[in-house]
């Protein structure tokens, strides 16, 4: 048995520790606890007891190495304190648990250029994963490609262009097109659309064209605002431009639609009666009490989908690429009103 003296942290418990206890060959202790060949019942308690004893924890990665093979898939995740990243981090875990697979996760916070998130996913290929979930938009497509020669790749929330990744998506340019439907149906016709550049948030470029389309497709006047990866930035030039005869601003996250409706606050504006504010996401803490108008985007369609791709490919010598786009649900709230 392994034992340490005070003050000295304990080695790990091995299997050859829990077969020796047990008074059995290693391959025997192997077999009876991963459930696999036939024993006496008083043999496999016996090692089940003499485990639990000396309170070993089977290493699956070592396992699986060994045998050449393993079913833990790497993911890497956008800042999981951001609502529906951490959502939707929730839903992948539930996820690959029923279908047994197991994730071994990297968070990523800021990261210009997606530096850190390509260290990180070198990381998880240094860990030997079968595969990889991307569910972060901060990393572009050329960064990506490099790994799929090595293991599959699913992006998962953001839709992908390369042709050697596949995704499950939220269809972002259809969330443009119901928030700028329901903004044209309340009479709106000088409108202020603030949204993300495309390096700082593909999905929010993708909004915000969508919605510049149909608003001017619907005979709207459109001020479009292009701004970097914090929520305030763009929100005093968004309040600028609507000053001179808009009725709203329409933002390409939810983040950004409570900086706007703070900064109107302070200004003296009144949303919605001076100004309209929406929004997409549709995640936020209190956002039904809040009454934003948004998009509540399909989380657990994208969740569940994403890994069920990750375990085709993994079983399937299929070289087709996946493309799977999911639609959310208008919100119609209360910070968006008829002119």
């Amino acid at each position: 048995m392994t034992s340490s003296d005070a003050g000295t942290p304990a080695l790990r418990v091995t299997i050859s520790d829990v077969a020796a206890a047990a008074g059995v060959s290693r391959a025997t202790a192997t077999r009876a606890l991963k459930g696999e060949g036939r024993f006496a019942p008083d043999t496999q308690q016996r090692i089940i007891e003499a485990a639990e004893r000396l309170g070993y924890v089977r290493n699956t990665m070592a396992a699986e190495l060994a045998a050449g093979r393993t079913g833990t898939v790497g993911l890497m995740l956008r800042d999981a304190s951001n609502p529906a990243y951490g959502l939707l981090f929730s839903r992948l875990q539930d996820e690959a648990h029923r279908r047994g697979l197991d994730l071994v996760t990297v968070t990523i916070g800021a990261d210009e250029q997606g530096i850190k998130q390509v260290n990180a996913l070198h990381r998880l290929l240094g860990m030997r994963v079968a595969g990889l979930i991307v569910a972060t938009g901060g990393i572009m497509a050329a960064q990506l490609e490099p790994f799929a020669d090595q293991v599959p790749i699913v992006r998962a929330g953001r839709v992908e262009p390369s042709g050697r990744i596949h995704s499950a998506h939220y269809d972002d340019p259809a969330h443009g097109r119901l928030l700028a439907s329901h903004v044209l149906s309340l009479g709106h016709r000088n409108v202020v659309v603030l949204t993300g550049d495309p390096e700082a948030s593909y999905p929010e470029h993708l909004r915000g064209m969508a919605m510049r389309e149909t608003l001017i497709n619907g005979g709207a006047s459109v001020t479009m605002i292009s701004a970097g990866a914090r929520p305030d930035e763009g929100v005093s030039e968004a309040l600028s431009a609507v000053r001179p005869g808009g009725t709203a601003i329409m933002c390409a996250s939810d983040y950004r639609q409570l900086a706007v409706m703070r900064a109107a606050k302070a200004g003296g504006l009144d949303v919605p009666g001076d100004v309209s504010v929406t929004g997409c996401d549709g995640i936020l803490p209190g956002a039904d009490l809040l009454g934003l108008t948004t998009v509540r985007i399909p989380v657990e369609e994208v969740a569940a989908a994403a890994v069920e791709t990750m375990q085709k490919l993994l079983t399937s010598d299929s070289a087709d690429i996946v493309r799977r786009p999911f639609t959310g649900t208008l919100v119609p709230g209360t910070t968006a009103a008829a002119v």
